[in-house]
């Protein structure tokens, strides 16, 4: 059962914006912390950004001033605002979830199947 259901990836040109979401199941009982990972060819899954359900804030340094991470609990559903893109940002990103489901006792980490970011003239 797919608990995270990602979109709004594509291919931008340089300077470009992208804003991904992320939909969590209505399976879950409480989630804490959501974000976003990205991991590009060749190399290892990275932070992002991401955000509390206080929504105290958490970005990479590569985002600081480019990428605003927002969320909407009641949706439960969290967002990434991707301005002024470049091409080492080409990735493919992975949404994130911290938090439990229905009947369940314990707190796990969750994955979306990942949404793929095209930075490229």
């Amino acid at each position: 059962q797919v608990q995270l259901v990602e979109s709004g990836g594509g291919l931008v040109q340089p300077g470009g914006s992208l804003r991904l979401s992320c939909a969590a199941s209505r399976s879950f009982f409480s989630i804490n912390a959501m974000g976003w990972y990205r991991q590009a060819p060749g190399k290892e899954r990275e932070l992002v950004a991401t955000i509390t359900s206080g929504d105290s804030t958490n970005y990479a340094d590569s985002g600081v001033g480019r990428f605003t991470i927002s969320r909407d609990n009641a949706k439960n559903t969290v967002y990434l605002q991707m301005n002024n893109l470049k091409p080492e940002d080409t990735a493919v990103y992975y949404c994130y979830a911290r938090g439990i489901m229905r009947g369940s006792i314990k707190w796990d980490d969750y994955w979306g199947q990942g949404t793929q970011v095209t930075v490229s003239s």
